[in-house]
């Protein structure tokens, strides 16, 4: 992987460049949106960048990923890049834009920390980036050669649903009456919208609906900031998308998949709108008849709020060793049997010898319930997650 003259430089460097890498990133974004306002106004998200967490999620990657090298030489980190991978196939993203990046990237480096560039040290990072660089422009091409296309499809909206006051779920069809390609629980696809500004805005959503249907569907939760904007998408599809609209919308991608053995013990742990992936899980293994013992957790606000629960109470009653573990914060009076008050606690659950566990929501949560499975004696391989946004895991990791 990262040659040994390369491997040394990284080492001794790292603790500086790691030090200085938020400042570095952010000289880097605001050197290339300078050059290249169009990908902030048509790629990079906004609201994101407003509020800096996708500064955090890229430093946070090339740091784990050179730390990763210099700790295994002989190895990479093939589950973080999977994941970006996935994310930029959804946005379309090209090879030339890596060389785009690149010298951004460098220049903002070699502002930041000055002399301490050395030749020697300018090369040995150069290594570290083309080597995820074009790991991740490999995967990429092969998941573009998967799903048949990079290009953007116009998908008309044949059905708008209110799930709660702040959830709506869109289903849509291709505008031109061709195949749809099926997908696997718990992808999502981009979408994109042109804003009021002319900008054309990407946000990626979970498919909620059941793979193998013609129909796309998928739920967007509008997002109102306290100290952050509010979500320029969620709030435009809220407030202007109704039935008859068009969309644009990529293929699936996202590797928070299930495996195709039903004899695993499986949970399935959600909170607020991270439950639209699970929906989508518990319709796959009702329709491929799990056997093993499902254990489904989900925690939101209030009954009220909880997006999806018809579906998600009904596909997990289509199992025949499902268990449903609901925590709400507030409005429980009448709610029903077996839920609880507060944020989840997993202490009194039982979770089976060889469980996978599958979780989605926001960081804090998965942070506490992937704690309380490995206390629980779930192996840390086994629990896999999903991030609506930028990966702060890594930055904060």
């Amino acid at each position: 992987m990262l040659s040994e003259p390369s491997a040394a430089t990284v080492r001794a460097t790292l603790p500086a460049v790691g030090a200085a890498i938020g400042e570095i990133t952010e000289r880097f974004y605001a050197g290339l949106f300078a050059a290249h306002p169009e990908l902030l106004r048509d790629l990079f998200n906004r609201g994101n960048q407003a509020a800096g967490t996708q500064r955090q999620a890229l430093a946070g990657s090339i740091a784990a990923f050179a730390t990763y090298l210099v700790e295994h030489p002989d190895q990479r980190p093939d589950a973080m890049l999977s994941r970006i991978a996935h994310k930029h196939a959804s946005l379309g993203i090209a090879p030339e834009q890596y060389e785009v990046v690149y010298q951004h990237l460098f220049a903002a480096i070699a502002d930041v920390l000055g002399e301490a560039v050395t030749p020697e040290v300018a090369a040995a990072w150069t290594e570290v980036y083309w080597l995820m660089a074009n790991a991740l422009i490999a995967i990429e091409k092969r998941l573009y050669a998967e799903s048949g296309s990079r290009d953007w499809r116009d998908w008309e909206v044949v059905e708008r649903v209110t799930e709660t006051a702040d959830v709506v779920s869109f289903r849509l069809r291709p505008v031109d009456g061709g195949p749809v390609a099926d997908f696997r629980a718990g992808q999502y696809v981009s979408v994109r919208v042109e804003l009021a500004d002319g900008a054309r805005q990407i946000r990626q959503y979970s498919l909620s609906g059941a793979p193998g249907s013609p129909v796309r569907q998928f739920s967007v939760k509008r997002v109102l900031g306290e100290t952050t904007p509010d979500g320029e998408v969620s709030n435009h599809l809220h407030a202007r998308v109704r039935e008859g609209d068009v969309l644009q919308l990529s293929e699936a991608y996202g590797d928070l998949v299930l495996d195709d053995a039903v004899d695993t013990p499986l949970l399935l742990a959600s909170a607020g709108i991270g439950v639209t992936p699970m929906v989508a899980m518990l319709a796959q293994l009702a329709e491929t008849g799990q056997r093993a013992p499902v254990t489904v957790v989900h925690g939101d606000r209030s009954p009220a709020d909880h997006a999806l629960r018809n579906d998600h109470e009904a596909y997990a009653a289509k199992l025949p060793e499902a268990s449903v573990h609901f925590w709400y914060e507030g409005g429980v009076e009448d709610a029903g049997p077996g839920v609880r008050t507060g944020l989840v606690d997993l202490s009194e659950v039982d979770v089976a010898q060889g469980t996978r566990a599958y979780l989605c929501g926001p960081l804090p949560f998965m942070r506490a319930v992937r704690a309380q499975l490995i206390e629980k004696g779930v192996a840390p391989a086994d629990i896999h997650y999903e991030v609506f946004g930028p990966d702060l895991w890594l930055a904060q990791g």
